[in-house]
């Protein structure tokens, strides 16, 4: 397993941006191997899968977030980002990173960092 750190989450108006990053600890050649995953989970909502990147470089996206949302991961410095643009007020929610084998980090098992609030205001 490996640690995940979150940070970069905020307060934004709506129309603007943010970028989350996720740092991990422990091997780099364990964290090259891991899908990275970013969920959000707002309250009273369950958990979302958000935007996923393999190992590979493969990415998907929540169809809520297409168009506005980028997943990339730098496996020297073993991070994964999220970069958000076009905030809308239905962004708000507490994101999470995740790692794992892509079966299990995609069912919300693996690693998980503690959270970073996103707030969107209207």
């Amino acid at each position: 397993q490996v640690q995940l750190v979150e940070s970069g989450g905020g307060l934004v108006q709506a129309g603007g941006s943010l970028r989350l990053s996720c740092a991990a600890s422990g091997s780099r050649n364990i964290f090259s191997i891991n899908t990275m995953v970013w969920y959000r989970q707002a309250p009273g909502n369950e958990r979302e899968l958000v935007a996923a990147i393999t190992s590979g470089g493969s990415t998907n996206y929540a169809d809520s977030v297409k168009g506005r949302f980028t997943i990339s991961r730098d496996n020297a410095k073993k991070s994964v980002y999220l970069q958000m643009n076009s905030l809308k007020p239905e962004d708000t929610a507490v994101y999470y990173c995740a790692a794992g084998s892509d079966y299990d980090v995609r069912r919300g098992r693996g690693s998980w960092g503690q959270g970073t609030q996103v707030t969107v205001s209207s």
